[in-house]
């Protein structure tokens, strides 16, 4: 078998544009975070979703430790928080957490979920997380902050949303 170039995996996923998000856990120490975008929704019942974290990260053993983590979903124009948890810290932030289910999100996050673990997955370079969501909270009125060929950028205007009895639509969903 051929061996793939790491760099021409990621630049190859970077075509596929996503929302940005905070993921986030709090221990006896402190609320720890980092941005992320391997975020999927699993399940709607039981309801699920799944992180994908890097071996590196330093929130890995955090999360393992307490078995919960939250996940913020960003909203336009919190680049700055993005990359404060992506490893740039940002000086002058203040603290943009608020609580869910004892759970730290971020304040103007688009949707946040409060999950605990329900399964642990190793997978290459990586640990996926499936959490069960335990509450959730959204701003439908916001726009997400979306990821793209490594730059962080804005959706255009947004189409009206199709009926929920569309069968075009409950088949996407």
């Amino acid at each position: 078998m051929k061996t793939l170039d790491p760099r021409a995996l990621r630049d190859a996923c970077g075509l596929f544009s996503t929302g940005v998000n905070v993921i986030a856990t709090r221990h006896e120490d402190g609320d720890h975070g980092m941005t992320a975008n391997a975020f999927m929704s699993i399940s709607l019942d039981p309801p699920l979703i799944s992180v994908s974290i890097g071996e590196r990260a330093k929130i890995l053993p955090h999360l393992q430790r307490t078995g919960r983590f939250s996940v913020s979903t960003l909203a336009e124009g919190n680049a700055e928080l993005a990359w404060h948890f992506a490893g740039r810290p940002v000086e002058s932030l203040t603290n943009p957490f608020d609580e869910l289910d004892g759970l730290p999100v971020i304040r103007s996050a688009l949707a946040a979920y409060a999950c605990d673990i329900v399964n642990e997955v190793e997978a290459g370079d990586h640990t996926i997380f499936i959490g069960q969501v335990s509450q959730l909270i959204t701003d439908p009125g916001a726009r997400p902050l979306i990821f793209y060929k490594g730059r962080f950028g804005a959706v255009a205007a947004q189409a009206p949303a199709p009926e929920l009895c569309d069968p075009v639509a409950e088949a996407i969903w």
